[in-house]
């Protein structure tokens, strides 16, 4: 065809990600990502097979050597033959969206690797880490049958907890001399592992990082006290296979639940997220003398902050 393109060609595009053809599955990813005239057909063809990839999340302050240590769990992994795939989120620039989507270049070990496929993602100004982009990207990777997805978030705060909504396994990485990060960590990102890791373990102060996690964790509720804290140099190896046990334990666990379970879960993110996003959307464009007039009758008293919100969500409330 020439001058424009078509519609995608959604039963080509399925056997290309059965075939687990790279050009195919860059489609599908880039398709779902921008929800372009096809996405939605693509969704409901894949539904049968989604659900049967394992998703393991990395989260963690800047600075903890993220990238460094997902690059070397993808070479355990692909030593115990499993095929991985990774959506590598990075933050967004708040002017232009864009993104310098730097863990594509750190992540080698799927340089010459068939078995292994990266999709680099901007975060696209998400406070939470993720978009809701890495979701129906999690999808066309899980449907072209890797078994398994690892999501590594931005690593801005305690607020990227979205993480705990979609992976079904959570890693959250420290680095020694971020004592501050951990005070700052009790509130967010400690509630959402399944385990800790202190990477960069040849660094002096790791074992002291280790007992300030393990005391953190014992003063919370909810039995957080068993949640594992490993230790791993990521450059050297170090730690590596106790970490993949771990984690294909924990895996185990969470895949028995099964497909519908977990992917009723994102589902019910990707909604709490479209109407957060849909208020956004409203304030911009407009919706803001609105919102001043229900903030002066909070203020008066005349009207609850709930209500006021579920005017501004839904102005024919106003007239209840």
């Amino acid at each position: 065809m020439s001058g424009s393109r078509g519609p995608p060609d959604i039963p080509k595009m399925l056997a290309g990600l059965q075939a687990r053809d790279r050009r195919s599955i860059a489609q599908a990813c880039t398709l779902l990502e921008t929800l372009k005239p096809g996405a939605l057909d693509l969704i409901a063809a894949l539904g049968p097979r989604l659900g049967r990839a394992l998703v393991i999340g990395f989260t963690g302050p800047p600075g903890a050597g993220k990238s460094t240590l997902v690059n070397a769990y993808i070479r355990v992994l692909r030593q115990q033959g499993y095929s991985v795939a990774v959506v590598a989120v990075d933050p967004s620039s708040p002017v232009t969206g864009g993104s310098i989507l730097g863990d594509r270049v750190r992540m080698t070990a799927a340089a010459e690797d068939d078995e292994v496929f990266v999709r680099a993602l901007a975060s696209r100004g998400s406070l939470g880490g993720l978009s809701p982009a890495a979701v129906r990207i999690i999808d066309a990777l899980d449907g072209a049958g890797f078994d398994i997805v690892l999501l590594e978030t931005v690593g801005t705060g305690q607020s990227e907890i979205d993480v705990a909504e979609v992976a079904d396994v959570r890693v959250v990485i420290v680095a020694p001399g971020l004592g501050d990060d951990i005070q700052a960590m009790k509130s967010g990102h400690l509630e959402i592992a399944d385990v800790l890791v202190v990477n960069k373990g040849d660094l002096p102060g790791a074992d002291i990082t280790r007992t300030q996690l393990s005391a953190t964790l014992g003063m919370r509720s909810g039995g957080m006290s068993g949640v594992p804290i490993l230790k791993t140099t990521a450059t050297s190896g170090e730690g590596l296979a106790e970490l993949a046990a771990k984690l294909a334990e924990i895996g185990t666990i969470r895949m028995a639940a099964g497909a519908q379970v977990r992917r009723l879960r994102r589902a019910r993110y990707l909604i709490a997220r479209a109407a957060a996003d849909l208020v956004a959307e409203r304030v911009k464009a407009g919706g803001v003398t609105e919102l001043e007039a229900l903030a002066d009758a909070v203020l008066a008293g005349t009207l609850a902050p709930r209500d006021a919100a579920a005017i501004f969500v839904d102005p024919l409330r106003r007239a209840e």
